[in-house]
């Protein structure tokens, strides 16, 4: 810690010298990201390991001036410290954060974050953590998945009714939108926006002395707990937001029996999400025109929901703002990875898992209940891979066979058939011969064997030549 009589000798000469300090990083508590594993993959080279990090939104620090009086005061802005957002800057310094306090561990690949934590005075305190990917530069990763697809495993198994265990995208700037008012930029987890358009007391690390809304492109891949989950594109104007999106809810579109504990679905253990962004021309250039929902658990591909797949193909009420055009133009320029775990002292996160959305009484997600009864609650992300699409997963095996010709699909409204193999006969010469939802012969022509490289590919052996063969 810098001595505090220092600090305005330092700003003073700084201010002299024609530099504006803004609000740079404070000397109290050091910022250390937990380092968070993550993976980008191609069809051709594989995942990749990258190295990442996390790190805590903005408002979530303590913020004070050179003689450490709070900038904020009762959820608000000290406006003695504070009277605009010049003199903000000059006279403000933010802090790092205890990560472990503030709910957050990681261990390799792995996240976890927990809604409450054991107060110093006793009982418990809602930490409720919002992070950020961050990239090794110190700004924020952009993700550019217009044509290509995201997956991650979660654990959602800790998550009651009105918990929310949040993965999205937001179009964010990389830098934390850092000025000459704000030198601490995404290292220290500045420039939030989203689809809601949130009013803040600070706006890109600044005081947002008019308090406006800031809007921004958002993508919500996962918006869930143990009894529902969300899929929701949320496209925005310049000036204006499809706050309500067009969301894929298994249960909100009638099948009652697909999704949590003991279900199809069964969110009393981990499972993988996968999600893709499909263009017209199948390639990253090209427009979005569908996004597909898919999952894997125990290492087998779960049929979807509905027939024909779990798509989200159509936004009519999102055509005001662009729909899932505008959204594949956000995809293509890159978002920001946002992980977070919250609940609902308004509305009890019934819009998510009550009524048509879910099985949850429309008071099971009061705070004060999930509290009393789950003080434990929290939610794990880890694998976390993007990449060319059919890259990051080995795509699961196929499901068991069926007793007969077909099998039911345990859902409110929807029978699903899976078909049988055909008969069995002789593959060609440099022929496929297996992979995930393969049917075709995989008897193997005389002098060649069927190689096995992993649960998606396998290739034809002739004179030691190997051919590889992608199932997409």
């Amino acid at each position: 810690m810098a001595p505090s009589g220092t600090l305005p000798l330092a700003a003073a000469i700084l201010a002299l010298a024609g530099i504006v300090t803004a609000q740079q990083p404070g000397t109290s508590t050091p910022e250390v990201h937990p380092k968070l594993t993550t993976y980008q993959c191609t069809t051709s080279g594989g995942c990749v390991a990258q190295d990442t990090s996390v790190v805590l939104d903005w408002n979530y620090r303590w913020m004070h001036d050179a003689n450490y009086n709070s900038c904020t005061v009762n959820g608000g802005v000290n406006t003695t410290i504070c009277p605009d957002e010049a003199t903000c800057g000059t006279n403000c310094f933010i802090e790092g954060v205890n990560y472990t306090a503030s709910g957050v561990t990681t261990s390799g690949s792995s996240l976890t974050m927990n809604q409450y934590m054991p107060a110093t005075t006793g009982g418990y305190s809602s930490v409720s953590p919002r992070l950020y990917l961050l990239g090794a530069d110190g700004n924020y990763v952009l993700l550019q998945l217009n044509g290509k697809e995201l997956s991650f495993d979660v654990d959602l198994s800790a998550l009651p009714c009105g918990e929310n265990g949040s993965l999205y995208l937001s179009q964010m700037a990389d830098n934390g939108g850092a000025n000459q008012y704000n030198t601490a930029g995404a290292n220290y987890g500045s420039g939030y926006c989203d689809a809601q358009c949130p009013v803040q007391t600070w706006k890109n690390g600044t005081l947002n002395t008019n308090h406006s809304g800031y809007c921004c492109n958002e993508m919500d891949i996962l918006e869930g707990n143990s009894e529902a989950n969300a899929l929701t594109p949320h496209s925005c104007t310049a000036t204006a937001c499809d706050s309500s999106g067009c969301g894929l809810n298994p249960y909100a579109s009638g099948f009652h029996s697909y999704y949590g504990p003991g279900l199809t679905v069964d969110t009393s253990k981990p499972f993988t999400i996968t999600t893709q962004f499909n263009t017209d021309n199948g390639s990253p250039s090209g427009n979005l025109v569908s996004i597909t929902r898919k999952y894997i658990q125990n290492g087998v591909s779960i049929p979807s929901a509905q027939s024909g797949g779990d798509i989200i193909s159509s936004c009519p009420s999102a055509s005001a703002y662009g729909g899932l055009t505008t959204m594949g133009k956000a995809l293509t320029s890159g978002m920001v990875l946002i992980f977070s775990i919250w609940n609902d002292s308004g509305g009890y996160m019934n819009w998510l898992d009550s009524g048509s959305s879910g099985p949850c009484s429309s008071t099971e997600g009061n705070p004060s209940t999930i509290l009393a009864n789950n003080p434990g609650t929290h939610v794990t992300f880890s694998n976390i891979k993007w990449g060319d699409i059919g890259s990051t997963t080995s795509g699961g095996s196929s499901p068991p066979p069926p007793p007969a010709s077909s099998t039911t699909l345990r859902t409110s409204t929807t029978t699903s058939k899976t078909s049988t193999a055909p008969p069995s006969c002789t593959q060609t010469h440099w022929g496929q011969c297996g992979g995930n939802g393969y049917t075709g012969c995989k008897t193997c022509a005389s002098g060649t064997t069927c190689q096995y490289s992993n649960d998606c590919e396998y290739s034809m052996n002739i004179s030691k030549r190997r051919f590889r063969i992608l199932i997409m």
